[in-house]
């Protein structure tokens, strides 16, 4: 298996949208996306926060969920993901929702954020475009275009880094500008480790895992502010490689799953 992962019409025949490109920009794609967050103007009176509900589904919740992993371990202030077509009951005047939808389209995140507009909360849109993008452009709600180009799943770099950037100029998260240049230098490392031409037998991490789960069903595990790493491995084998996978997290799993 691991000499078919260095065959270049491989990647010709089962990557059609070369999602393998999409990989090897993601450094770049996150250097871009916080500085995009570090500009974005913000209302002064956002800062009068007390929580934070991110509105998403699938690739675009993804974000929420890795902001609210870190916010566990640094913040006072609780981010909260509603993947549903409801807000939260405790939604008030000092809630920031946060609508994150890629296409602008996700039926779920449009109802909720309808019920936000009807509401005291602040409010911020994250989105290429399409419904969100009017919704918001006509009550006057912030929008933070995403400019990337491509499938959902594979703009995590454009639904993580403006939030994290944004929390931190908000009061809620602290700085974490050294924690991310040291990510971005590891990053671009792990880039040219990974990298397609790099061969099984050279060290490619990634082809050597790739053919130890062919023809197995991935079961992730995921711990503490890696609890939705785990989730996010999980929905990349469901989406990219069209595989049944599922994620756990512990020490809850010690209970049942053991």
């Amino acid at each position: 298996m691991s000499a078919v992962l260095d065959k270049p019409d491989v990647y010709l025949k089962l990557d059609p949208t070369d999602l393998l490109s999409r990989i090897r920009e993601l450094p770049q794609q996150c250097r871009l996306a916080w500085e995009k967050g570090l500009r974005f103007p913000l209302p002064p009176e956002y800062r009068d926060i007390d929580k934070v509900v991110v509105l998403g589904m699938g690739g675009s919740a993804i974000g929420g969920d890795l902001l609210r992993c870190l916010a566990l371990e640094q913040s006072p202030t609780p981010i909260f993901v509603q993947r549903d077509y409801t807000l939260p009951a405790f939604v008030d005047a000092r809630t920031l929702i946060i609508a994150s939808s890629y296409s602008g389209n996700t039926e779920e995140t449009l109802s909720a954020f309808d019920q936000a507009l009807a509401g005291p909360a602040m409010k911020l849109a994250l989105t290429t475009g399409g419904q969100l993008k009017a919704k918001a452009e006509q009550k006057g709600v912030p929008v933070l275009g995403i400019a990337y180009k491509s499938e959902p799943r594979s703009a995590l770099a454009h639904s993580f880094m403006p939030l994290l950037a944004i929390c931190q100029r908000l009061g809620v998260l602290p700085d974490h500008s050294a924690a991310v240049d040291e990510m971005l230098r590891e990053m671009d490392a792990l880039s040219r480790e990974l990298d397609r031409e790099v061969p099984a037998s050279g060290g490619n991490p990634a082809k050597q895992l790739a053919a130890k789960l062919h023809g197995h069903m991935a079961l992730v595990y995921g711990a503490g502010f890696l609890a939705d790493a785990a989730r996010r491995w999980k929905t990349q084998l469901n989406e990219n490689g069209k595989a049944w996978s599922f994620f756990e997290v512990l020490p809850e799993l010690d209970h049942n799953s053991v």
